[in-house]
């Protein structure tokens, strides 16, 4: 941990369109606060997919350090994260607003958005925190709370254009959008078989694998602690595989995995390792922090040497 930042200048990145668009209410609201204290800032409305990315390339591509405070989902924070030209000389901060929160709940920053901008203007704890990255067909991309392959991507693939989320939302119960759609996949995927390779050249076989997620936070999926020994600065993937089991017991240990309780059942593997290799049977659909990839059969994932500066609870 780092104490402060030092910075008196911020650049807001918000999604205005996020939770169904309370994302645009909530500047509305904190924005007449910055004015007030008469805080340096420039704000930045993201108009479309992969416009956060590219706003946080344009702020930190000249080399010098900078303050970014992201106002969205995790899918916002996503893309910030693969924008960023320089890593080390970036300090991120993040005023929650998605439906799943997992990189907030996963770092303790306050669901409240009055109190994430105090903690943002007056940070008291600053993680260098660890970054994933997923390649794919030579294609590599960034995550920050998890990527996956298998029936946790299909599941994210499904949220994303599913009608469940947007009435979930209105109710603030957004989360459970991802707990909706899993059930009904369960009834749809069949489990395929996986090979992974680590990093010492061993090779681990599981037969009847309905997915492995790859977790630098603990949650995924709206509050799911998959992997609860995880910690986002310890440079190490908490891997967890699920495997060998009937859908029945699946849908009985679900509930477990909020609480993260699931991990004493036979079918759980959890692994730990910088970096490693998957091969699956079929192409199966992939996630970064929940946003979609072209389903593959092979991905390799690692951590970056480089960390990244957040401001956490």
């Amino acid at each position: 941990m780092e104490e402060g930042t030092g910075r008196k200048e911020y650049d807001f990145i918000v999604n205005p369109r996020a939770r169904s668009g309370m994302g645009m209410m909530v500047w509305n609201v904190l924005e007449p606060e910055l004015k007030k204290r008469r805080i340096p800032y420039r704000v930045h409305l993201t108009g479309k997919r992969n416009h956060a990315q590219e706003i946080a390339a344009s702020i930190t591509g000249d080399g010098t350090g900078h303050m970014l405070v992201i106002l969205g989902g995790d899918g916002t924070v996503n893309e910030v994260i693969n924008g960023i030209v320089h890593m080390e000389k970036t300090v991120i901060g993040y005023i929650p607003i998605g439906s799943s929160n997992d990189f907030a709940r996963g770092l303790g920053i306050a669901k409240d958005p009055e109190k994430a901008l105090e903690a943002v203007l007056f940070p008291r704890k600053v993680m260098r925190m660890d970054v994933g990255e997923m390649t794919r067909a030579g294609k590599s991309r960034r995550f920050a709370v998890s990527s996956g392959i298998g029936f946790d991507a299909a599941v994210c693939h499904e949220v994303c254009v599913s009608k469940w989320k947007v009435i979930l939302n209105r109710l603030g119960l957004g989360k459970l959008s991802y707990a909706v759609v899993a059930l009904d996949r369960l009834m749809k995927d069949r489990p395929v078989r996986m090979e992974l390779t680590l990093p010492d050249g061993s090779r681990q076989c599981f037969e009847r694998t309905y997915f492995a997620a790859f977790m630098n936070l603990r949650y995924e999926g709206g509050g799911f602690m998959f992997c609860p020994d995880a910690r986002p600065d310890d440079g190490m993937l908490d891997v967890i595989l699920v495997h060998d089991m009937p859908v029945l017991k699946i849908l009985c240990l679900l509930p477990t995995a909020f609480v993260g309780k699931h991990t004493r059942f036979s079918g759980i593997t959890l692994l730990r390792c910088r970096s490693l290799t998957v091969e699956a049977q079929r192409p199966l659909p992939l996630h970064m922090d929940g946003e979609p990839g072209f389903p593959r059969r092979s991905v390799s994932i690692r951590i970056l040497d480089e960390k990244l500066r957040v401001i956490v609870g």
